[in-house]
């Protein structure tokens, strides 16, 4: 699987470096115009695979087409000569995507061509997520929410009391219950991490302040005391964070109705997003559920200059 997220590619980079993998980093040094990446977009390539994206298309072919011709030069070099070992040379070349590639974008972009080594990993800046994410219930929902999320810079704390003693959680078990896996739990990608909890509620307290917290669990009595403590919390109670909770407008107002017993104020009551997902996209499967969800997700956090 290609990884797209700033995270899953340095990670990739990392364990290619490792295993003693010949590879270049391709990175968007300098950009003029409509183009279709940013400055420090960064791709892997080697002889027979390529991760990470610098805008697709045929800017993209070029450029791992003259990776790849560089990797076999240097190899075929160093087989016939006495230059094993010797460092594979960085470079640089600038495509104008009118003229030079028939794109219609008809900007500039500078691509840099490094070899991947320690130097080039430290030269990798880390990137802002975009949101920090409470993410409450692994159904199926939750599940359809992590997989558009994998390739996203974000932070994610998922979060189900059911995997704390559920025998879905075991390597090699299949799912029976609608639960993720060992295997599944064990691929996430590491901007998102599994919390099995035997109490959902009191994770609340060790979320990041400035938050966004989904609240979709299998329960409504524990979706309840989930929202409870969040209200309770001083960035939510001070419109720092968001809270938005699964669910039709008919257990919104029994909602409303429970919290406020609990004293809760209706104003703060009235924050909450119920029902979650942008407007005017209609189905109630997990993975339109899940789409509409995390485009709100983007919309309520702006990618920041980093980006």
């Amino acid at each position: 699987m290609n990884a797209l997220s700033n995270t899953a590619l340095h990670q990739a980079a990392r364990q290619w470096l490792a295993d003693g993998t010949p590879a270049l980093v391709v990175q968007v040094r300098e950009v003029r115009g409509s183009t279709p990446r940013e400055t420090d977009a960064r791709m892997l390539v080697c002889l027979d695979e390529a991760q990470g994206t610098i805008g697709g298309g045929h800017l993209e072919w070029q450029a791992i087409a003259m990776a790849r011709q560089a990797l076999r030069e240097h190899a075929q070099g160093s087989a016939s000569s006495a230059q094993t070992g010797k460092t594979l040379a960085a470079w640089t070349h600038t495509f104008a995507l009118g003229p030079t590639l028939g794109q219609c974008c008809g900007g500039v972009v500078v691509l840099a061509f490094d070899p991947l080594d320690s130097t080039a990993l430290t030269r990798w800046p880390a990137v802002a997520p975009r949101f920090r994410l409470d993410l409450h219930g692994a159904g199926h929902v939750g599940q359809a929410i992590v997989k558009l999320l994998a390739d996203i810079d974000c932070e994610v704390r998922w979060i189900d009391q059911r995997l704390d003693d559920s025998p879905q959680a075991l390597p090699g078990d299949e799912a029976t219950l609608g639960l993720p896996t060992g295997r599944d739990l064990a691929a996430l990608p590491p901007h998102i991490r599994c919390l099995p909890t035997e109490d959902a509620a009191a994770e609340v307290a060790y979320a990041p302040p400035a938050s966004l917290h989904l609240v979709l669990t299998h329960r409504h009595d524990l979706d309840l005391a989930i929202v409870d403590a969040l209200l309770r919390r001083e960035d939510i109670r001070l419109g720092r964070a968001w809270v938005g909770l699964i669910g039709s407008r008919t257990k919104r107002a029994a909602f409303e109705h429970r919290l406020q017993a609990r004293g809760h104020a209706p104003e703060l009551i009235a924050r909450i997003a119920c029902p979650i997902g942008l407007p005017g996209i209609v189905g109630k499967e997990p993975a339109v559920i899940a789409v509409s969800v995390v485009g709100q997700l983007l919309q309520l956090a702006p990618p920041s200059a980093s980006h």
